[in-house]
């Protein structure tokens, strides 16, 4: 199966209207996969947020809670 990415728009009627026609071979079935943008509340944090945070983590660093990187990267063994 061969897949392209095209950007379409959503009708009233609920239709998907691609931005430009495909070239492709015509009155073939295809498999459509919708993908609709979730809205994101990026909303800042304060800064007392912010400092807690980095409290936290200062306090995490400075009595060794602490994960070496290479770690992180490391395969999770299976039980």
């Amino acid at each position: 199966m061969k897949a392209l990415k095209v950007m379409a728009s959503i009708n009233e009627q609920g239709q998907l209207m691609l931005d430009y026609p495909l070239e492709l071979e015509t009155n073939s079935r295809v498999e459509v996969i919708v993908l609709i943008p979730e809205t994101i509340d990026l909303q800042e944090p304060s800064k007392t947020e912010v400092l807690a945070d980095f409290q936290q983590a200062w306090h995490e660093a400075m009595t060794g809670q602490t994960i070496p990187v290479a770690q992180l990267w490391e395969e999770p063994e299976n039980d």
